[in-house]
C-alpha cells in the first residue's frame, strides 16, 4: 500500500494549477533572531518562478537581504477532505537597482490581482512607486504539497 503522502502529493502539474488558483500567498522570511516573519503577499508567476513585489523599506527585504532562504505556502479547503497546499522552499532573489525590471514584476503582479483597474492606471501607479520597490523572484527547490481530495474520503 503507498504511503498516504505520496498518496496526497501533487504533480508538478497539479502544483502549477493549484498555484494559479490561489490569490495571496503566506511567505515567511527569517528575522535576525531566528524567527519567522510571516506576511501575506500577492503574487503572480513567470518562467517557473513566483514573482512576489514589498516595499524595499519592509521587514521581509531586510530579512531576505540578510538570509535569502524563504518560504512560500499556499492553502485552500475548509473540510479535511478538500485541503489542498503547498509548501515551497527556496532562495530569494531581490531585484532593486533595475527599475524598469522592478516595474515589469510589479505589473505582473498588479495585473494578476487586480483584473478590473484599467492598464493605464496600474501602469501610472506602478511607474511611481518602481523606485521603491523590491521584486523579489521565487523558484522552488523544495516542494511540499498536498491533495486531500485525492484520499476520496479514505482516511
Amino acid at each position: 500500500m503507498p504511503k498516504r503522502r505520496d498518496q496526497i502529493r501533487m504533480s508538478d502539474e497539479e502544483f502549477w494549477r493549484f498555484i494559479e488558483t490561489q490569490k495571496t500567498v503566506q511567505v515567511a522570511t527569517l528575522q535576525r533572531d531566528g524567527s519567522s516573519h510571516l506576511m501575506p503577499l500577492w503574487f503572480a508567476v513567470e518562467d517557473g518562478a513566483i514573482v512576489l513585489e514589498t516595499f524595499s523599506k519592509s521587514q521581509k527585504v531586510k530579512n531576505l537581504e540578510r538570509d535569502p532562504r524563504i518560504t512560500l505556502l499556499f492553502e485552500d479547503g475548509d473540510e479535511y477532505n478538500a485541503l489542498r497546499g503547498a509548501s515551497i522552499g527556496a532562495r530569494a532573489e531581490l531585484i532593486q537597482d533595475d527599475i524598469e525590471r522592478v516595474h515589469a514584476l510589479h505589473m505582473a503582479v498588479l495585473l494578476r490581482n487586480t483584473p478590473d483597474i484599467p492598464r493605464d492606471v496600474l501602469e501610472q501607479a506602478s511607474r511611481s512607486m518602481a523606485p521603491k520597490k523590491t521584486a523579489i523572484l521565487v523558484r522552488p527547490e523544495k516542494i511540499v504539497s498536498w491533495d486531500h481530495s485525492k484520499l476520496e474520503g479514505i482516511y
